[in-house]
């Protein structure tokens, strides 16, 4: 550093006059070292010209002889270097830092009290009452303060059996000061940390670690009290705790004085903070967070947060020498202290049932069709059959995610699956389509004419249906056992086979015959006897499966051989008309018996000779491969696939496998395809061939009869509803009765709403037609809808808590309790994140590993406190009320707080009354090494960990929170959370808060 333009010209100013004896025409001639950079000057050092010469003389901070210089300690003085807590000695300076519970005054030099109660009541539970270096929590009449001196526990108004022996830490006069703890014999006092126990071993004696005594400036450990002192320029106040300075220096604030001779040296030149010795006299400096005033000494605190919001992205809050940012619910604060990040919570584990969306600062859950969202995070199945009785005509039968409707004995599904209509004898010119076997010396073939599905499960195997099961003229018929047909066989049962057979060296491999593929009609595959020819078979189902097996040791040939079954289920049916006076229909049943099992033989024969075919939708298809032929393999992705992308994907509802071109194509008009992967299109009821191409499913068929609208088959040509009736869906093959004798306004009604009622029923009521008037619904069940004639169940195994429910909000899970995990879990509350229900009495239990303690945090709890604290959550050791209590409330907290239990084992029990109802909790806890209590209680007990809104977010972060368990938990496991390349979000601030009390603890082992 050079000596400034301004003392440069002083100097010149001097030698300009001339010597004595010496013409003021000869001036002398200097050279400058120091504009030169000539000298020899230490770097910590300033030079000086002079004539002929220079000067080295040390900054500020430095002594030697201006070629040497070495760093003075200004903090080995007597005085401290003007610090009254802690001084830090740094490069040419020094500074001053103040104890936990003190602030650093604006001189730089000074240390003021922290009210931590002036933010968030300290993080106490109920009374916050400040103190000089700390603070304490107190409780009101008829609490106790817990262990973990933020809470408070209420006091048991009773006693079990009026009497107790010994005295209990739950009685009011149990003499300890700080904490009680149940022992064998009665109880045992303890002190909080920074206190001794005294002779009595009830009074805790305050040391000189907590707080610092309470002494603002000095504190010497004495009898029965830190005794406390000041630093120089101070007094002691007469609270015997409190410094003040000696003098008022307001004045000199107000009328500054520059004296030439004024040095660091001396009261630090008159500066708050930092002084810099300049040729000028004294330059005084601030540290980062305070500007210099124009009095060019005084410094005083930035408020950050004026200018550009202090950089926070959303909310910043000044403090003294410093700010702080914060972020909105739904977001995070970086590393960088200042940005905010929105939290995905989508990410954490049990966020919703089904499906999460994430957006900025919030989330949404969605269910699966079929399900209904509830206690906003969770899915429950909609009963759709309390739903107007899901819209069947007579049954209805709910099921996970769906429902299906049944029919009384006589009657089958109609194709919409709503509706049933009645089955009649088929005559023979009636009978639909069917599936036809036929067998010859020569092969079998499978004509699929309807009914045909394809469902390929892996690479090698598959299972292919044709058909519909005959159905018989007993019991009710579901949806899925309805068909095309209008009648039903009822005079014999079909014939029905089951075979089951392997085929060696083949592979599953349904693929469209080749074209101009010869067929070898010389080889005869007849097992003799009489074959099946057109027989008319029901319902096939084949099912393929490939797998490879080792061969033995006997065999030459090591390599793996692929081992095919397959598995056929036949039925056919034995048709009336082929009775003879000589052959009953026993007789023709035992005929049609041995023909399919000469066939079956067959099949097994033209199956291993690849001379068995599937015909489908005129397609004719191989049901496997052998040899060469199952080596090759083919470019195309195989039936009911197709590439997309380079990939082979299934065909899409709407569409079939075309095996000529090998690939999907829509569904013509007049068919649909509900399922992916299908051979053929099912053709539309009502034979109309001008509807959608592509059709996903039956509804999308054209010709359906409009909502207030039915038919005998429930399409086109169709009749509008008569009057006092009405159809809300589509499709319908009848309309339902308004009931009671109610009318409508016109014909063609679609909805309930249009029956002229005699009184409009609100939402939570429903319209009884048998007395005319609106009923309540029952629990159990809500209606968000007015004018309605039913109520909907709640879904899955939610109820509400009283009758006259309007909104599945009110749907509520009760399960809780239960004995929960023993190293980490979540005590959580019945529906949350829902409201509780009323009326619940959840008891969890939490049994740890031996030698490991329980450690609770509480992210923020809701509970109504409004009805004389009717909702409770406690904790203890057992479920007696005069047992070790470790936290009780009835309230709401939305700042967090960590605690250790007071016992190795707890009783959690929650209660709730019926007056209403909150959010609840979500309690995550988790049990640690007992050799880590000292630690992990010396940093839950530490109010800072509470104060600062970034270290309240680490606790409600369910991410984050998982780190902090592990520091806790596993204190080694800090140093790799410090990390410069750490990817956790632990803030700086929250790291230098338990970076000394861990690194003190693991001192001793490192």
């Amino acid at each position: 550093m050079r000596a400034s333009s301004g003392f440069v010209a002083f100097c010149l100013l001097a030698f300009a006059r001339p010597a004595a004896g010496v013409s003021a025409s000869r001036p002398a001639q200097d050279v400058d070292e120091c504009v030169e950079t000539t000298d020899n000057c230490s770097i910590d050092a300033i030079c000086q010209n002079t004539l002929k010469s220079y000067k080295c003389i040390c900054k500020s901070g430095y002594k030697g002889d201006g070629k040497h210089c070495e760093d003075i300690d200004e903090c080995a003085t007597d005085y401290n270097g003007g610090c009254v807590h802690e001084c830090i000695n740094i490069p040419g300076n020094y500074r001053c830092t103040c104890y936990d519970g003190f602030r650093l005054a604006h001189d730089g030099h000074n240390c003021l009290d922290v009210d931590e109660c002036a933010e968030g009541n300290g993080g106490c539970q109920q009374v916050c009452v400040n103190m000089m270096g700390s603070y304490e929590c107190r409780c009101k009449e008829g609490f106790f303060l817990s262990d973990n001196q933020h809470t408070c526990i209420q006091r048991p108004k009773v006693r079990i059996n009026g009497t107790r022996e010994g005295q209990s830490c739950m009685d009011k006069n149990h003499g300890c000061a700080h904490i009680c703890r149940e022992a064998p014999k009665g109880i045992a006092c303890e002190c909080r940390p920074g206190f001794q126990l005294t002779t009595n071993n009830q009074d805790c004696k305050l040391t000189c670690n907590y707080g610092n005594g309470g002494c603002q400036h000095i504190c010497e450990e004495a009898d029965p009290a830190p005794r406390c002192s000041c630093h120089m320029k101070f007094v002691l106040h007469s609270d015997g705790k409190t410094c003040i300075e000696e003098r008022s220096v307001q004045q000199q604030l107000h009328q500054p004085q520059l004296l030439p001779n004024e040095t660091c040296a001396v009261n630090n030149g008159g500066c708050d903070s930092t002084c810099h010795d300049a040729l000028t006299g004294v330059r005084c400096s601030c540290p980062v967070g305070f500007a210099l005033q124009s009095d060019r000494k005084t410094c005083k605190d930035i408020d950050e947060c004026r200018i550009n919001n202090g950089g926070c992205d959303h909310m910043c809050r000044n403090t003294v020498g410093s700010f702080e940012c914060s972020c909105r619910k739904g977001y995070k604060l970086l590393t960088n202290e200042r940005t905010c990040q929105d939290i995905d919570e989508c990410s954490f584990d049990r966020t919703c049932d089904h499906t999460c969306v994430n957006s900025p600062g919030s989330f949404e859950c969605h269910c699966r069709k079929g399900y209904v969202l509830y206690g906003v995070a969770h899915c429950g199945d909609i009963d759709e059959c309390s739903i107007n009785r899901g819209g069947c005509k007579y049954g209805c039968v709910n099921t996970p995610g769906s429902y299906e409707c049944t029919c009384p004995p006589g009657y089958r599904l109609q194709w919409n699956k709503k509706d049933c209509i009645e089955v009649v004898k088929c005559a023979s010119s009636q009978v639909a389509p069917k599936a036809t076997l036929s067998c010859s010396k020569t092969g079998c073939s499978l004509n699929c004419a309807s009914k045909a599905h394809y469902l390929a499960e892996s690479d090698s195997s598959y299972s292919v249906t044709c058909g519909v099961p005959v159905l018989r003229g007993k019991g009710q018929s579901k949806a899925n056992s309805s068909n095309s047909q209008g009648c039903i066989e009822t005079l014999a049962a079909p014939v029905k086979q089951t075979a089951s057979f392997r085929i060696k060296n083949a592979k599953c491999h349904l693929h469209p015959k080749l074209r101009g593929q010869a067929d070898d009609g010389g080889r005869q595959i007849g097992p003799g006897g009489q074959l099946c020819n057109n027989c008319q078979v029901t319902f096939v189902n084949l099912k393929c499966d490939s797998s490879k097996k080792a061969r033995g040791r006997r065999t030459r040939n090591s390599s793996n051989r692929e081992i095919t079954r397959i598995t056929l289920e036949l039925e056919a049916e034995i048709k009336p008309g082929d009775t003879t006076g000589s052959c009953d229909l026993s007789c023709v049943r035992k005929q049609m018996e041995q023909k399919m099992k000469s066939s079956i033989k067959a099949l097994k024969k033209s199956i291993n000779q690849e001379r068995f075919l599937i015909r489908v939708a005129g397609l004719e298809y191989e049901v496997a491969q052998k040899g060469a032929h199952a080596a090759a393999k083919h470019e195309n992705c195989g039936p009911g696939r197709e590439k997309d992308s380079g990939r082979c994907v299934r065909c899409l509802p709407g569409s079939f496998y075309n095996g000529e071109n090998e690939g999907c194509v829509q569904c013509p008009p007049g068919t649909f395809q509900e399922r992916e992967g299908q051979l053929t299109c099912d053709p539309c009821p009502g034979g109309d061939r001008h509807g959608p191409s592509g059709a996903r499913n039956i509804t999308s068929c054209s010709g359906q009869c409009s909502p207030g609208h039915y038919s005998g088959d429930g399409f086109k040509p169709c009749h509008p509803c008569p009057r006092g009736t009405y159809q809300p869906d589509a499709g319908r093959t009848l309309c339902f009765p308004c009931g009671g004798g109610l009318e409508t306004k016109k014909e063609g009604a679609s909805s309930f709403h249009d029956c002229e009622v005699k009184v409009s029923c609100a939402a939570g009521h429903y319209y009884n037609t048998s007395v005319h008037r609106c009923i309540r619904c029952p629990v159990g069940t809500y209606q968000s809808d007015l004018k309605q004639n039913y109520c909907i169940s709640c879904p899955g195994n939610t109820t509400t808590d009283f009758d006259g429910a309007t909104s599945v909000s009110q749907c509520k899970n009760r399960e809780c309790g239960g004995e929960i995990g023993e190293f980490i879990g979540y005590i959580e509350s019945p529906n949350y994140p829902g409201d509780y229900p009323a009326n619940v009495d959840c008891i969890w239990t939490i049994n740890p590993p031996s030698k490991r303690k329980i450690l609770i945090v509480v992210p923020e709890i809701f509970l109504r406190s409004d009805d004389d604290c009717g909702d409770v959550l406690v904790m203890r050791k057992n479920w007696s009320v005069t047992s070790i209590t470790t936290y009780e409330t009835c309230q709401t907290y939305e700042r967090p707080i960590a605690f250790t239990a007071r016992s190795r084992r707890l009783w959690i029990n929650f209660k709730s009354n019926d007056a209403n109802s909150a959010r609840g909790f979500q309690i995550p806890y988790v049990t640690y090494d007992e050799d880590y209590e000292q630690l992990v209680e010396d940093i839950v007990r530490d109010g800072r960990l509470y104060a600062s809104e970034n270290h309240q977010e680490i606790l409600k972060d369910k991410k984050l929170i998982k780190t902090l368990f592990d520091v806790l938990a596993h204190p080694q496991n800090y140093y790799k959370y410090t990390a410069r390349d750490s990817n956790e979000m632990l803030p700086r601030s929250f790291i230098r808060l338990i970076s000394s009390k861990v690194s003190a603890f693991l001192r001793p082992y490192k």
